[in-house]
């Protein structure tokens, strides 16, 4: 007969896992993989801190190279010179614009496509599939593009950004991928309720995707906000340009300090730290929004990119 031993205590109890043994190994590797994601965590924290640090100090230390992880010498010049600037906010505006349009209408295009290529007994499937991964490795160049969007009569509005890029094949097979694991039945039972395969899309397929949308809504979304290229080739008038041409003009000297509203006295300060500034004012959107989405991004890729 087995008895218990009803007077051990707490601390005499085993605490680890039923099947996890702590032995020396193990213990190394704790240790081994803390060290190797604190490393991480430090070499993914240091350039933004690094850029925050020198977006706020002076010309001569950021040139002495003496920024580290504080400003030296305090400076908000540069910072004063672009953001008081009715075009700086123009230009910021323009921007929002373009990336929630331009978004929404990639998010509506690839969700509809994907849907459709997750349907295996689709007749021509196989073409569908082909003719996205084709425009992978080929494309129609530079000059065909302008051609086509200058017929089109789409320069000089937001459809110049929006249309050409509108579907990413990347996300497009991770999207595609996801909806292949969802499971058939739902959809069946769906349909014998009477939904038609619009109902079916829009009441149970994306209430289930959840993830893979918000993550395909973050790639989007940074995508166009980043984006300068379209908006320099196809807007012929700055009112109508987007933030990161405007920054882009900064660095390249393409404006001068006096035309951002800074003075002659403060111009030599908006040298060395206008890069530090730029990355900054580009990225704090986007690192404000990344928190939200966050907790859907890790599963959205993962479960759209472990299946074929």
């Amino acid at each position: 007969m087995v008895t218990l031993d009803t007077n051990a205590t707490i601390e005499d109890r085993p605490t680890q896992p039923a099947g996890i043994r702590t032995t020396r190994g193990y213990r190394v590797f704790q240790v081994v993989n803390g060290l190797i994601l604190t490393g991480v965590v430090i070499a993914t924290l240091y350039p933004i801190v690094n850029i925050v640090a020198r977006s706020f100090s002076s010309d001569g230390y950021i040139r002495s190279g003496k920024v580290n992880l504080l400003p030296r010498g305090f400076n908000v010049t540069t910072y004063k010179a672009v953001m008081t600037n009715s075009m700086f906010w123009t230009d910021y505006r323009n921007t929002v614009v373009y990336t929630v349009v331009a978004t929404v209408v990639a998010m509506v295009l690839t969700t509809a496509y994907a849907y459709v290529l997750s349907k295996r007994d689709l007749r021509g499937r196989g073409v569908l599939v082909g003719v996205a991964v084709f425009t992978m490795f080929f494309s129609g160049g530079l000059i065909p593009n302008y051609v086509l969007v200058t017929t089109l009569g789409l320069k000089n509005s937001v459809w110049a950004i929006a249309l050409p890029n509108a579907i990413s094949v990347f996300n497009l097979l991770v999207m595609k991928a996801f909806f292949e694991g969802l499971p058939v039945e739902l959809e069946e039972a769906a349909a014998i309720d009477g939904l038609n395969t619009y109902g079916i899309l829009w009441r149970v397929v994306l209430p289930l995707s959840k993830a893979v949308l918000a993550t395909m809504v973050l790639f989007y979304a940074v995508s166009f906000w980043n984006s300068w290229f379209a908006a320099f080739l196809y807007m012929d008038h700055s009112d109508l340009m987007p933030v990161t041409v405007y920054l882009r003009n900064l660095i390249y000297g393409s404006t001068n300090a006096t035309s951002v509203g800074a003075s002659e006295a403060d111009a030599s300060a908006l040298g060395a730290n206008i890069q530090a500034v730029t990355i900054v004012l580009t990225t704090l959107p986007i690192l404000v929004v990344y928190p939200f989405v966050q907790r859907y991004f890790v599963s959205g890729v993962t479960l759209g990119a472990v299946k074929g």
